[in-house]
């Protein structure tokens, strides 16, 4: 009776644990610097084609590793550009990954869970729940499938992901190391070159995370905020209760502080009508961040079914940007796009239903502005 061999799977190695594995197999760990560059590239999953890679070591590759990533259930692309795929990760789970162009600029918005278990009162994708991790190559798989798709190779045409940004379904910091790991490869001259501030990570305030992320990564930081003060915070993020406001924003300006450069954070605040929309919760707002470089990103509510929430008024959203922006601070307001194949806030999860059939409920894309580079437009934070 034989027993079938485990492959490796190549694409989501750093360079470290790529060269670590060359090492296990007795090759040189040039090697790994071959593998990655024909990997995240030029999007190449077949060993065969590695032509500068011996005859010997495809062989050998074929027999105990393969390039796999997410299987891609659909592609849509909107008039506006923007393009949305379903992908299914190894759980069975279906996640989506949204590409939005603003002229010279694209940004991939990537999931890091499928579900989530932060459960947040306006989330559509916490209402189905957390399934599970994805891992590192199911993560930084969501680019390697995005920049295929644009025939991206760096060695003969401008890429067309220049940002990205972990702000699709799930809470990064709840799966650190395989969300950590994809991030260097996004940042890997042997991955996708992206620069570190064009790399953005977005939290609900997991502050332990926070801190530790400092240790290993210098990615650009955004919070989700969505309330001005603990007791409407507690209600609408949970999660508050465990690590209240002002233990998350000493975390947050430890984190930023840890980079050593002009950064600034990202506040992301969803608006919800006569919830949090208010000119007294933007002045609450000003008194909460006075001490915190910052910029805010205001997202509009974009409405799901059951969700008990309402888009405010655009009097009311254009009111409390006046009100922060009277007080100094950078605002933009988030502008809807993909309508057209259900890619903006809150639409994601009916078109994976309607094509795989599963139990997911809602999947939402966070808002996708963190880096001071990025688009003024996304879709709304899960």
């Amino acid at each position: 009776m034989t027993t079938s061999t485990v492959k490796t799977n190549l694409l989501g190695l750093t360079q470290q644990e790529m060269e670590k594995f060359f090492d296990s197999i007795g090759e040189k760990r040039f090697r790994a610097g071959q593998v990655m560059k024909w990997i995240h590239h030029f999007g190449v999953d077949d060993f065969d084609a590695m032509t500068n890679v011996s005859k010997a070591l495809r062989d050998k590759l074929k027999a105990i590793a393969e390039v796999r990533g997410p299987e891609v259930v659909s592609e849509d692309i909107s008039s506006d550009g923007t393009r949305k795929w379903v992908v299914r990760v190894a759980s069975g789970s279906c996640v989506e990954t949204v590409y939005i162009p603003q002229g010279k600029r694209g940004t991939l918005c990537v999931s890091s869970q499928a579900g989530c278990a932060l459960d947040c009162s306006f989330c559509s994708t916490g209402k189905q729940g957390f399934n599970s991790n994805l891992t590192a190559a199911e993560v930084i798989g969501q680019v390697w499938i995005a920049n295929k798709s644009f025939g991206s190779v760096p060695a003969t045409v401008d890429r067309a992901i220049t940002n990205v940004v972990m702000m699709g379904m799930g809470e990064p910091l709840l799966n650190f190391d395989n969300v950590v790991s994809a991030m260097h490869l996004m940042m890997d001259d042997l991955g996708y070159g992206i620069s570190k501030r064009r790399v953005t990570l977005s939290t609900s305030g997991v502050v332990p995370m926070i801190d530790e992320l400092s240790k290993h990564i210098d990615v650009s930081l955004a919070l989700s905020l969505h309330a001005p003060n603990d007791a409407l915070r507690n209600q609408l993020v949970p999660i508050n209760k465990k690590y209240p406001l002002k233990m998350l924003l000493e975390s947050c300006q430890r984190y930023m502080s840890s980079l050593g450069e002009k950064r600034v954070l990202t506040i992301e605040y969803t608006l919800l009508k006569d919830i949090n929309d208010k000119v007294e919760h933007a002045v609450e707002m000003i008194e909460l961040l006075k001490n915190i470089p910052c910029k805010i990103n205001l997202i509009p509510f974009n409405p799901f079914p059951h969700s008990g929430y309402e888009r405010p008024s655009n009097n009311a959203i254009r009111r409390f940007q006046d009100q922060l922006h009277q007080a100094g601070y950078n605002v933009t307001v988030r502008t809807t796009r993909g309508e057209d194949i259900d890619a903006a806030c809150g639409q994601l999860v009916g078109q994976v239903l309607d094509r795989t059939r599963r139990s997911e409920r809602y999947i939402a894309v966070r808002e996708l502005s963190a880096a001071d580079d990025m688009p003024q437009s996304a879709a709304n934070r899960n």
